[in-house]
């Protein structure tokens, strides 16, 4: 077994926390199976299947209260500065260009092999920022490396952590930060442009500077035991020095012609789609679209299917479902 997950698992006994070893036990099946263990895996994963009974009615309220009082909380209101994603709601799907994939399995196999890497003195990408238009995938990116490393994800309530009295936002800041220390995770700072914009171009110079000081501080001093990912869709108004701080900086392109393909196909792979459906011409209308709207119109179409009971996606639904879509968005602007 993997000596990280041996101590993860150790470490989840001795916390009491029943999520944190089923997910432990989730990933050993993944790798059990990855490794060509099938029957091993299968056997493990019967298991896990079967019904657990409830000590004292409670198990589950107790773990997930222990998860929820660790959570960092704003000095002034005690608010939650951060949410904790579950498991379950991690999408990990992506669809990307070689090089994109590439750069993605790089931090996901540093992060596995992190104490190889330390007994030659070498360090793990932790840090990475992620940008690119609306839509084309950098949340996803954050919520596949979490998915693939087997860390909680434990997003940034920027509504929470903004606060108009004098440098209550940095403190603030740094209590996520040190939550994210004492515990591993993706710290995911979602549109870190909100925070993270640059000094000169703000009208609001002393708190905007503060912030920003103060982030660059903390990036600076990261040694976390997780990982940091960052979002934006306007790199060019983050604070140059920024850039600096991070291990890894890439873009997380809309889909190509290929990508937009393969979007549809395993989008409604689940669902019967017409013999005479011309995907060609699909991807066509298609066409600069984000990977978001490419699976929200392949989903649109097969509920259009499933509620008018012929259960088969067909051309004409789904060119409907992109024209409906892209008539809302010309809306919106």
């Amino acid at each position: 077994m993997n000596a990280d997950i041996l101590k993860r698992m150790v470490r989840a006994i001795a916390d009491g926390s029943q999520s944190d070893l089923e997910r432990l036990a989730r990933r050993v099946v993944e790798n059990e199976r990855k490794s060509g263990h099938d029957k091993l895996a299968s056997q493990l994963e019967n298991i896990l299947s079967k019904p657990r009974p409830k000590k004292n009615g409670s198990a589950g309220t107790i773990d997930s209260e222990r998860s929820l009082s660790e959570l960092p909380l704003s000095r002034r209101h005690g608010e939650q500065l951060a949410t904790l994603e579950s498991r379950d709601s991690l999408e990990h799907h992506m669809v990307l260009p070689p090089e994109i994939e590439e750069r993605f399995v790089r931090i996901e196999r540093e992060f596995a092999a992190r104490e190889r890497l330390g007994a030659y003195g070498l360090k793990n990408r932790k840090t990475i920022l992620l940008y690119g238009p609306p839509g084309c995938g950098k949340s996803l990116g954050a919520k596949r490396l979490a998915w693939n490393t087997g860390l909680p994800l434990l997003k940034v309530r920027f509504d929470a952590l903004l606060s108009s009295y004098f440098g209550e936002s940095a403190t603030n800041l740094r209590t996520v930060f040190e939550a994210a220390k004492e515990r591993p995770c993706v710290l995911l700072l979602d549109e870190c442009d909100f925070i993270a914009r640059s000094r000169t171009n703000s009208r609001d110079i002393g708190e905007a500077s503060r912030i920003v000081n103060s982030l660059l501080q903390l990036m600076e001093e990261y040694d976390a035991p997780g990982l940091l990912v960052a979002t934006t869709n306007v790199e060019e108004s983050l604070d140059s020095a920024l850039f600096r701080r991070f291990d890894d900086v890439f873009q997380v392109p809309p889909p190509g012609p290929g990508e937009l393909d393969k979007l549809l196909k395993t989008t409604l792979s689940t669902v019967k789609c017409a013999d005479d459906l011309d995907w060609q011409k699909i991807v066509g209308q298609l066409q600069g679209a984000s990977a978001a709207m490419t699976v929200k119109a392949a989903q649109d179409a097969a509920k259009s299917a499933v509620l008018v009971g012929e259960k088969i996606v067909t051309e004409k639904l789904l060119t409907k479902a992109i024209t409906e879509l892209k008539r809302t968005d010309r809306d919106a602007m």
